[in-house]
């Protein structure tokens, strides 16, 4: 019996490729992830990488990993723990080894397993003789084996062993029966122009694909069957990519030119570049010299008539607080997006957090309320940052857009919407026509001010950072004025509240445990409560996108449970923020502040404590 006859079918599947940041693990979990994407299976994905350029070799500070779950059902994470770990060296099996799950199957490379590397990851005895019990491993010359693949080609060592992660790839690929075509057309588009680098990398993944059907060592390989989804075009899509084209369908249907004016930053340097790209769709880019150029320049050509947004993280936030507390009392319309990143200062610049709500809500000079949502998935980033960019223009406001490192660059598939799926962006402009234009002059139901475009005769105005008489504009500090204007601009934030949807809870309506989480959060604590639902307990969630305002259905639907439990990656903001804005609000906590996500492990283990408890 060939080993081709001992396919083993799978529901699904967790793995973690791990190395050197120069080992090329994110391009290998990356391909793997588009290639399962493109089978049919449901996919997510988590990168984890250092913030060090390239840090010391052969160090566990040095190691980046890449994490990805597929399977044939509704994937929502990127799994607790790995089924298969590959490890290029002692260090990406040190780092890794914890996330594993007993029983699971390494593939190492055995030529970097040297007693000089052991000591520099930390080790003073042999792990794979003391752990061969608990995990299944696979040794690998990798390191020889693609030397000798590239023996007669004009290539250096540096880029010979460049080339050692496709040999992995390929043997993963062979243990999960999947093809390499799609890998191969990559390569053939990504080096057109170095058809000698083409050649050795696919004659490299073939040879790791080949490898690991004739070692004794992998006796079976797996199948994980397509996934069972909604018909139509897909395409794996990562939070960052999927914010930036959300931003550029919102401009196309306000009709207006989108501007971003930003610096780039960790780890949200990616929207900025993928804004840049698309000058073909009539983007136009501005890289400023600091975080304060960015958004100023945002502010600029929100004046002059474009949606203008700017990207940063917590840090880049902090420096922008001062412009937008201008955005505000100008009521241009502005999206901000911030990718948040643990902190503070410089932080875990590579990590997972959920700590800029508070500095997002409140964080600006005076009374400058703005609006603040968040997104909950890689693909939804999409949504929201639309819906940001439509409620900012038609409300005439800047927005705060939540995301984190965790959605920027994990991924997943998605769906392609269809142009009718996304509404109309209704743009206030000022006309010519009006009558006695003033710049404050207010929407009665909305609050709204017009959008008057610089240059258009008769809509002479001016606005800035002084405090503005209601209607005309002119510099005020009359007392009661400025009163009055900042209820006006208190009040049209709390206006926003009548076009957002109900929040509804997932799970049971008589729930003995409500789960409260924002954002990033999602999918993990959807899993976790979706298989205390399939031990027979009565549990829901209820996550939030809109946070400021909240949806109006907030607080009834809050107080119809007495036990809840507010779940963030932060100290408890959320919770607080419930806490000042829903009467009578009382709740558990549990916080994580590790860079890392919530697993689903130890989310079900405080849930059913709390159920216990109760």
């Amino acid at each position: 019996m060939s080993k081709k006859d001992k396919i083993v079918e799978k529901e699904q599947v967790v793995i973690r490729f791990s190395g050197d940041s120069g080992d090329g693990m994110q391009l290998t979990g990356t391909q793997f992830s588009n290639t399962s994407a493109l089978f049919g299976n449901d996919v997510s994905t988590f990168p984890d990488y250092p913030a060090e350029i390239r840090a010391p070799q052969g160090t566990v500070g040095g190691v980046s990993g890449f994490q990805l779950h597929f399977g044939h059902y509704e994937v929502n994470t990127p799994g607790d723990y790995a089924d298969v770990l590959v490890a290029m060296n002692p260090a990406a099996l040190k780092a890794n080894l914890i996330w594993v799950k007993r029983g699971g199957t390494i593939i190492i490379n055995e030529d970097a397993f040297t007693e000089k590397n052991l000591a520099r990851a930390g080790y003073d005895f042999d792990p794979i003789r003391k752990h061969k019990r608990d995990y299944q491993f696979i040794p690998a010359p990798i390191s020889t084996l693609t030397k000798g693949c590239l023996s007669d080609f004009e290539l250096d060592n540096k880029s010979i062993l460049r080339t050692k992660n496709m040999f992995a790839l390929g043997m993963v690929y062979w243990l999960f029966d999947r093809p390499l075509k799609y890998t191969e057309k990559f390569l053939e588009e990504k080096f057109a122009k170095k058809p000698v680098i083409v050649e050795a990398n696919k004659l490299v993944l073939r040879a790791g694909f080949n490898f690991a059907e004739t070692i004794e060592a992998l006796p079976r390989n797996y199948k994980v069957a397509p996934a069972r989804i909604k018909p139509g075009t897909y395409r794996n899509i990562s939070g960052n990519t999927a914010t930036a084209w959300g931003l550029i369908t919102a401009a196309e249907k306000a009709g207006l030119p989108l501007f971003c004016g930003s610096y780039p930053i960790t780890p949200a340097t990616e929207i900025l570049q993928e804004l840049a790209a698309r000058k073909d769709m009539g983007v136009k880019t501005f890289q400023a010299e600091d975080e304060i150029a960015g958004i100023c320049t945002a502010i600029g050509a929100a004046f002059a008539g474009n949606l203008a947004c700017t990207t940063t993280s917590g840090p880049g936030l902090a420096l922008k607080t001062e412009a937008s507390g201008l955005a505000v009392i100008t009521e241009l319309p502005l999206v901000i997006v911030n990718v948040q990143r643990g902190g503070p200062s410089t932080g875990l610049p590579t990590k997972t957090e959920q700590s800029d709500l508070l500095q997002a809500l409140h964080g600006r000079s005076g009374e400058a309320p703005l609006v603040v949502i968040a997104a909950s998935t890689p693909s939804n980033c999409f949504d929201y940052a639309f819906q940001s960019a439509r409620i900012a223009v038609e409300h005439m406001t800047p927005v705060i857009l939540l995301t984190d490192g965790f959605l920027a660059n994990g991924s997943e598939p998605w769906r392609l919407p269809a142009e009718e799926d996304y509404p109309e962006i209704k743009v206030p402009f000022a006309t010519p026509e009006d009558e006695n234009y003033l710049p404050y002059n207010r929407d009665k139901e909305t609050l709204v001010r017009e959008w008057a475009i610089p240059g258009m005769k008769g809509l002479e105005h001016r606005i800035g950072g002084l405090e503005k008489m209601d209607g005309s504009g002119n510099v005020s500090y009359v007392p009661e004025n400025h009163e009055l204007m900042t209820k006006y601009r208190e009040d049209k934030i709390q206006k926003v509240a009548d076009r957002l949807p109900e929040i509804k809870i997932k799970g049971d309506e008589d729930a003995d445990l409500l789960v409260i989480g924002w954002g990033g959060t999602y999918g993990h604590l959807y899993s976790a409560v979706k298989e205390i639902r399939k031990e027979g307990k009565k549990v829901a969630l209820l996550h939030f996108n809109h946070i400021w305002p909240l949806p109006k259905n907030t607080n009834e639907i809050l107080a119809k449970y007495d036990n809840k439990v507010v779940c963030e990656l932060n100290l408890g903001q959320f919770a607080y923020h419930l806490k000042v804005n829903v009467p009578n609000f009382e709740c558990e906590k549990f916080n994580k502040m590790q860079g890392l996500p919530f697993t689903i492990v130890e989310l079900k283990e405080k849930f059913n404590q709390l159920l216990e408890k109760k």
